[in-house]
């Protein structure tokens, strides 16, 4: 188990800054759980555009108001708390942060710490050794486990079964 207080990333290796944004790194690639979890704040009346081509980047809007303009298509989606935006086709992206933004990310691949944008907004894929030390090397794949209720059976009873695909 890891238990972790932001306020003790502050001023580390982990809390990340740029003119637009700061990112507190929670979890990492090293620490081998697939998937890195950061806590980012963009600051208000800012402007920062991001692409990730080697992530995919899950985004949830905590606290503040602002735009996520998608690049590629230029849909423009407000943002404020309750948000959520899902980058699952390496979107290039531009946040407009009305008010501060404060968002929970979740990066998969996970990111070590070490990645900078380069200029075109890109963290390059960098891998740690070890990093899938925690993965589950016993999931039952292709097999699903479904609750009576939800099949559609009589009577409630939470019956399990497992179903081959």
């Amino acid at each position: 188990m890891i238990v972790s207080q932001l306020e003790q990333l502050n001023d580390t290796e982990r809390d990340v800054k740029s003119e637009t944004w700061r990112s507190r790194r929670i979890v990492l690639a090293r620490e081998g759980v697939g998937f890195s979890m950061h806590d980012t704040v963009i600051y208000a009346g800012t402007t920062s555009t991001f692409h990730y081509e080697n992530h995919i980047e899950a985004v949830y809007c905590v606290e503040g108001e602002g735009t996520l303009t998608n690049e590629e298509t230029g849909e423009v989606h407000p943002l404020r708390d309750g948000t959520l935006y899902l980058l699952d086709g390496h979107e290039k992206h531009t946040v407009r942060a009305t008010t501060q933004l404060r968002m929970a990310c979740v990066f998969n691949p996970p990111v070590t710490g070490r990645e900078t944008h380069d200029a075109a907004g890109v963290y390059p894929l960098v891998t740690e050794d070890g990093a899938d030390r925690k993965v589950p090397t016993t999931a039952r794949v292709g097999e699903q486990t479904k609750v009576a209720s939800q099949s559609g059976t009589a009577g409630g009873e939470e019956q399990l079964s497992a179903v081959a695909n």
